[in-house]
């Protein structure tokens, strides 16, 4: 049984549709004279209007109205397509957000305020030199009456779909004179009649001035679905006449109009019968829990594994062989149902970079690469609000404006670069632009007022500049709408933090800055190195793992006071977890140190026994160890006791300050 609301299904495909609009917008803003993206924004404002209408969202369909006639103004030719109808649309297509997300608030003032701003827009002249999608039209004569020739019938669930078969009709009406005849030949006994099926169809003669695509433009919502045959029947003396009065050269022969219907007609139901049939909309809801019945499996049969791994029978061991390959197949499958591009997050900034530019009076081009890299969903979600904080920041401190730029020996435009690509089991956005850089000498002495540190302190490029990150921290010399109040860029790294990322800064001054965030590619279950360490066990994510090495009694003796080992020539630091932890245990004769790192830093992690891989389903901590900043997690294990999972980003930080500390001494 279908159980969906339909209200909530039109939200959501309502929402995707303002998407689609404002994404022809903001191409349409490279390009005034692109006839395709004003042909895709008039469609999908007339599909918003009309599936509004069809579902009691009468303030937007209203409202969205305007804005679809002043585009089918612009696809016609007769208003130009200018930046500032650009501009107003893309105000009102904010507004139509809010009309879809509250359709029962007073929105009248707002209503009103953005379609005087349109149809000033619309009323506009092109300016000097502004590019324009209308022609110069030559004076003619009215419109010559054509005499069109329908038989159409719609789908079955039409009505089911919300279409009411009626409307179209009154609209086809509307066009000018309609003669109507109803088919009934497979109309079923009235036992047989399901009253949610459409069994009807329709024939039409209709005389109109209007152009065959008005009439094509009554079924745009069913237009892929339905069966449809449109003939120009005009009479040979009323087009010879019609010619001598007003050519008309848009228009196929009737021959041509409907073989042009027949080969269409088929391919397109076929196809988006086929696009409906390979998609399935799912609520993210049910996604996760399933991911949590996924996750439970993954330790039952851990469980089973380590029981089958000490029994003497070989059918139970092949079982739970077989066993462990299902499990592990079906969380790759579920992780890849979780996973999406990251396209879907990238394609929000185009708007917020559009918006900055016109309030900062800057000129920026953003640049997004690597947008097919796929992350889980989660993460993209939690990832939404510190990109918007770090585009803000490279636009409002890092780009100039066009003089200073000009001034300095740079392009006038500023870039702006989203980018992403998978390293292992994590994925690196980098979020770059080409502007003034960090000025170094202005972070340190404001971090020293603050007092983030000592005057004076040595610290490493990495740690300055890490500083942004501190809690009311800004250089900003002055509070505007974008900056300057010390809040933001904190967000960010708690953020990323508690996505267990990292966020690595590299500036040059002059040039620009760059800020990486790595991410892993999913919070739900991950590849561990389970480990003990005294009587207790935890896991290392495997990901952060680069090397294993042996470290006898005599070498941990010998590396007393100094916590320093050689790997290949590079000093490495690393941590005693027994000491760190407090395990309060003599140390195994032969302990282990596991080298991990995040990018170019790295840190070992001296451990009693290295147990093996281990498939590790996270679950979050309590809020009563919010502040234990050496954990990211805890899991279960095969034997029902507790692993905690250890986060690498604070250990390898933790080393590198131990580091600087020893060499400071030493």
């Amino acid at each position: 049984m279908n159980n969906l609301d339909p209200i909530a299904v039109f939200r959501t495909e309502a929402a995707e549709q303002l998407e689609v609009i404002e994404a022809g917008l903001l191409d349409l803003t490279r390009n005034l004279d692109d006839k395709a993206q004003i042909d895709a924004v008039f469609r999908g404002l007339h599909t918003l209007k009309g599936s509004g209408s069809m579902f009691g969202f009468d303030q937007l369909a209203a409202f969205t109205h305007h804005c679809e006639t002043a585009f089918d103004r612009v696809r016609k030719g007769e208003a130009p397509a200018t930046s500032e109808l650009i501009a107003a649309v893309l105000d009102a297509q904010g507004h139509m957000q809010a009309l879809l997300d509250q359709p029962n608030g007073d929105h009248d003032a707002m209503s009103t305020r953005l379609l005087d701003q349109l149809h000033k827009a619309v009323g506009r002249e092109a300016s000097a030199g502004q590019q324009s999608t209308a022609k110069p039209v030559a004076a003619k004569s009215e419109p010559a009456r054509r005499t069109w020739q329908l038989e159409f019938r719609l789908p079955a669930d039409s009505m089911i779909n919300g279409t009411n078969p009626l409307g179209l009709i009154d609209e086809l009406r509307d066009l000018g004179e309609c003669t109507l005849h109803v088919s009934t030949d497979t109309l079923p006994s009235l036992d047989l009649i399901d009253p949610t099926q459409l069994y009807l169809g329709w024939s039409a003669t209709i005389v109109t001035d209007k152009p065959r695509s008005d009439i094509e433009d009554v079924f745009i919502f069913v237009m892929d679905e339905m069966v449809m045959d449109l003939k120009d029947v005009t009479p040979a003396i009323e087009v010879t006449a019609s010619a001598t009065a007003a050519p008309q050269s848009t228009d196929a022969t009737p021959q041509e109009t409907t073989a042009t219907r027949e080969d269409q007609r088929t391919p397109a139901g076929d196809a988006k019968s086929q696009r409906q049939s390979d998609n399935v909309r799912v609520p993210a809801l049910r996604l996760d829990e399933m991911m949590d019945r996924v996750g439970e499996l993954v330790i039952a049969q851990s469980r089973l594994s380590q029981m089958a791994g000490s029994a003497v029978d070989l059918g139970l061991r092949s079982v739970s062989e077989e066993i462990e390959r299902l499990a592990g197949e079906l969380r790759d499958t579920m992780m890849v149902l979780r996973m999406m591009p990251v396209a879907s997050l990238f394609s929000r900034f185009r708007r917020l970079v559009h918006d900055l530019a016109r309030e900062t009076g800057k000129e920026i081009e953003l640049v997004t690469t690597g947008e097919g890299t796929e992350v889980d969903k989660t993460v993209i979600d939690r990832l939404a609000d510190p990109l918007v904080h770090l585009v803000r920041n490279s636009i409002d401190h890092g780009l100039e404006l066009p003089q200073d730029r000009i001034a300095a020996g740079k392009p006038a435009v500023g870039q702006v670069t989203l980018s992403a690509h998978q390293t292992g089991s994590e994925v690196v956005i980098t979020i770059k632009d080409d502007g003034r850089g960090i000025d170094r000498a202005r972070v340190r002495a404001k971090a020293e007022a603050n007092g983030l540190i000592q005057p004076g302190q040595a610290l490493s490029d990495q740690e300055l500049l890490q500083q942004i990150f501190q809690p009311g921290f800004s250089t900003a010399e002055k509070v505007t709408n974008l900056s300057g109040r010390g809040v933001g860029m904190d967000v960010v790294k708690k953020t990323i933090e508690a996505l267990r990322g990292s966020i690595d800064v590299k500036s040059d001054e002059g040039s620009g800055s760059e800020i990486a965030l790595r991410i892993p590619l999913t919070l739900a279950i991950i590849d561990g190195l389970l480990v003990r360490v005294g009587n207790g066990n935890y896991v290392i994510p495997l990901s952060a793992v680069e090397e294993c090495l042996e470290l006898s009694a005599e070498e941990d003796l010998r590396s007393r006071g100094r916590s320093f080992i050689s790997l290949r020539d590079d000093l490495v630091p690393f941590l005693r977890l027994r000491e760190l932890f407090r395990t309060g245990t003599q140390p195994d004769r032969y302990q282990k140190v596991v080298v991990i790192s995040t990018g170019r830093e790295r840190v070992g992690l001296v451990v009693d026994q290295i147990i093996g891989d281990h498939q590790t389903v996270i679950k979050s901590m309590s809020k009563l160890h919010d502040q234990v900043s050496s954990f990211s997690g805890a899991t279960i294990l095969g034997d029902g006791n507790v692993a905690l999972i250890l986060d690498v980003a604070h250990l390898i930080a933790a080393g590198q300050q131990q580091e600087a500390q020893m060499r400071a001494a030493g």
